[in-house]
């Protein structure tokens, strides 16, 4: 594919066209969406971390006056523990004993009922009367208490080496003889790292409302990041036929990963089956922090060794993973990604999957990656200290470049991480001068990108604008991008293309909006739709001037003659051909759907300067310069607020973000107000440069960003903090409590 260049709107900061929507309240979330005759579900919650469930007597909470259904794991499909069903990444065995409690529940907050009632109030009530027999079982938390030989078995059939473990799987990658490596290694690093659960914190919650007819037939308004997946999913555990299931996406406030999976679709959809009515659940924030997804704390160890000239020989990286109740951290991430931006010649790379009484995790933003890259970044710190070199030297010394052979099996085609680098080595930043208790640290970062199934449809409409769909969610931009994409290759200005989000009954299948995938994809099928759409618009002007199709050009909106030779003729514009449709063939339009491939990899650095209240602990993020390999900016300022909102979620999790557990195994902070999430006032200014370095397997040349700008952070501000207080830390977050312990330690 040939790469776009000289364009007129991409890379331009157009309008945003969800903007006025959400700016003045118009925007429809699935919160805001109400039928005739709806009902409300609420959910019975555990409060335990472990228990057998003996029993569940309903019978009281379906005699409440109000009261319209009332369900059960016996109304989940169930999926037998001896086979796995896989949807995705997401195994059913798991997803249908997440979303209801089946033989034990496995953590505080796990559903066990649910009830839809004529008031949210009532379903609340008869919740409380809702009879539960549980036998409390021994229960475990942490990653340590959960490896130890006694600890409490959350499933019998989970083996590792051959006897039941809350170990659920281990994943390596490696290159070279890691052994002969370190025999090479003049000087070697090995530290050992840990970090707390952190939260997406999207700041909508899950909501949905369903209908079922009595025919089955089903339709799902739902806050999510993928339609499709919330149609499979709700079929695969409801047991309605996909083809039965109409999913409608709405606006979505925020996901980051956490609404890649389903907890209250397939329960609404039972109560309305069994109630006849619509039903209508919306989650409170307690909720969304008890029950839904965090991603994983860690333990880790790295081990990097290294000639006295720089040239890193040897890394050997340990990383444990909490999955939480069910099988599934995200230790590809980790294990793959943590050291992917060096050209290293023997590495070992281990994930470990390990199974605790805490909700089950979820994807948040470039899974794992950031966890792995905070072990290894913060060892390359200190390992480029003692070698006494710039840590960026030694960045650029071993920086993998266009024929580096990743560990975890790629060999890297052209990539721009070298220059990322080498803009932050030649920054203002890095070069501007440190005060008292100040300091400054870099990290590096890379994420895979993914491309996946994607269409998209493109209609010219009867006055000559254009209406795209695509079938993902836009939670990154993907339509204003889509807008400048479809203009420039139309040649009209991006405010007479409509971007819509098509459901699962309008569009063609579409994989999740998630991975840093969606601009890729999509623009490829808008591409080519809009393609097909112009070879169309050149064969009616080539009809209306009796000349030959491959004599007639597209530019500049309009149909025009190749050369004088064709003829003279004056160009015929979009609207003029959308005009004459009716009586030149019909309507104007194109469609494609495919499994889009050519994905690349992307890359980032990061400086951080921080400063240190010595006297209270508090670290403050002063200055911060995210620096990356974009591909093309096909909206700059989207791609500049990727970075930025990257950037952002990482200082929470290094300073303040951790779930708190109280001693009877329960989340001790289960809201915004404990939960420390930062606000503007925790934030500096976050600046941002763009290298861009084009994917040539894309059109327009586009790498996926949105991962990218989490990773490098909690490592940048850990090496920044070494640096204002001469001290190393170990574990996040890097709280006050936490920093007034090592300052006074």
């Amino acid at each position: 594919m040939n790469v776009v260049t000289n364009n007129k709107w991409i890379g331009q900061r157009t309008i945003r066209p969800d903007g006025v929507d959400k700016v003045t309240g118009r925007a429809a979330f699935a919160a805001d969406t109400t039928m005739p005759g709806m009902i409300w579900g609420k959910v019975l919650r555990s409060p335990h971390p472990h228990a057998r469930i003996k029993s569940i007597d309903t019978s009281k909470a379906e005699a409440l006056p109000g009261v319209k259904a009332v369900v059960t794991a016996k109304d989940i499909v169930d999926f037998p523990l001896d086979k796995s069903v896989m949807l995705g990444i997401q195994d059913m065995r798991w997803m249908c004993r997440n979303v209801m409690a089946r033989e034990k529940a496995l953590f505080p907050g796990h559903p066990i009922a649910a009830v839809a009632a004529t008031s949210e109030a009532i379903a609340a009530k008869a919740c409380e009367l809702i009879e539960v027999d549980y036998e409390v079982l021994p229960w475990s938390i942490e990653i340590d208490d959960a490896l130890k030989p006694d600890a409490p078995i959350l499933h019998d059939f989970v083996k590792f080496e051959g006897k039941p473990s809350n170990i659920a799987g281990r994943l390596e990658v490696k290159k070279g003889d890691i052994a002969k490596g370190f025999e090479e290694a003049e000087i070697v690093v090995e530290r050992s790292f840990t970090t707390r659960p952190v939260h997406q914190g999207y700041i909508e919650p899950h909501a949905c409302l369903i209908s079922v007819a009595a025919d089955n037939k089903t339709t799902i308004w739902s806050s999510s990041q993928g339609q499709f997946m919330v149609r499979a999913m709700t079929s695969y555990l409801t047991g309605i036929n996909q083809s039965d299931i109409r999913a409608i996406p709405a606006e979505i406030g925020g996901g980051f990963g956490g609404k890649t999976i389903v907890y209250l679709e397939p329960l609404a959809t039972m109560l309305a089956k069994k109630s006849g009515r619509p039903v209508k659940m919306v989650m409170t924030r307690e909720e969304v922090m008890r029950a839904t997804g965090p991603t994983s704390g860690s333990k880790s160890t790295v081990k990097i060794g290294a000639k006295k000239d720089g040239t890193i020989v040897a890394a050997h990286g340990i990383f444990y993973l909490q999955a939480g109740a069910f099988p599934g951290s995200p230790i590809r991430g980790a294990v793959g990604c943590s050291f992917a931006p060096y050209d290293i010649p023997h590495v070992l790379s281990e994930g470990f999957d390990v199974l605790s009484n805490r909700s089950k995790v979820a994807a948040y933003r470039a899974p794992g990656a950031p966890i792995g890259a905070y072990a290894v970044e913060c060892v390359l710190d200190e390992l480029a200290e003692a070698l006494k070199m710039d840590p960026l030297a030694l960045r650029l010394k071993n920086a993998a470049k266009e024929g580096t052979k990743a560990a975890h099996g790629p060999v890297y085609p052209r990539i721009g991480y070298v220059e990322t680098l080498e803009a932050a080595r030649d920054s203002d930043h890095y070069k501007a001068p440190l005060g008292k208790f100040q300091g400054r640290g870099v990290a590096s970062g890379y994420w895979f990108n993914a491309g996946g199934e994607s269409s998209a449809q493109v209609n010219i409409t009867e006055d000559g604008n254009v209406v795209v769909t695509t079938g993902h969610p836009d939670i990154g931009g993907s339509r204003a991008g889509i807008a400048n994409i479809c203009a420039e290759l139309l040649g009209i200005d991006y405010r007479r293309i409509s971007v819509l989000i098509g459901d699962t009954a309008t569009i063609g299948f579409s994989n999740l909006t998630g991975g840093s995938r969606v601009l890729f994809a999509s623009s490829i099928v808008v591409t080519q739709s809009t393609e097909k759409v112009i070879h169309t618009l050149r064969e009616r002007a080539a009809k209306i001037w009796d000349i030959d199709p491959e004599a007639v050009k597209w530019e500049n909106g309009a149909a025009h003659p190749v050369s004088p030779n064709a003829g003279q003729f004056e160009p015929l514009t979009l609207a003029e051909l959308a005009e004459k449709a009716p009586s030149m063939g019909g309507p104007i339009g194109a469609g494609v759907q495919l499994n889009t491939v050519g994905a690349e990899g992307g890359f980032g650095t990061h400086i951080a300067d921080v400063e240190v209240d010595v006297e209270l602990g508090i670290v403050r993020v002063i200055r911060y310069t995210a620096i990356q390999d974009v591909g093309r900016a096909v909206h700059p300022s989207y791609v500049e607020g990727q970075l930025q909102g990257g950037v952002s979620q990482g200082i929470g999790w290094a300073l303040n973000e951790e779930y708190i557990y109280n001693k009877q195994g329960k989340v001790d902070n289960p809201g915004f107000l404990d939960y420390r999430m930062p606000v503007c006032s925790d934030l500096p200014m976050i600046d941002t440069i763009m290298v861009e370095v084009p994917n040539p397997k894309h059109p327009q040349g586009v790498k996926g960003v949105g991962e990218v700008p989490l990773i490098p952070v909690m490592s940048a501000i850990s090496n920044a903090v070494h640096q204002a207080l001469g001290k190393r830390f170990y574990s996040l977050p890097m709280s006050p409590p936490k920093v007034l312990e090592v300052i006074e330690g």
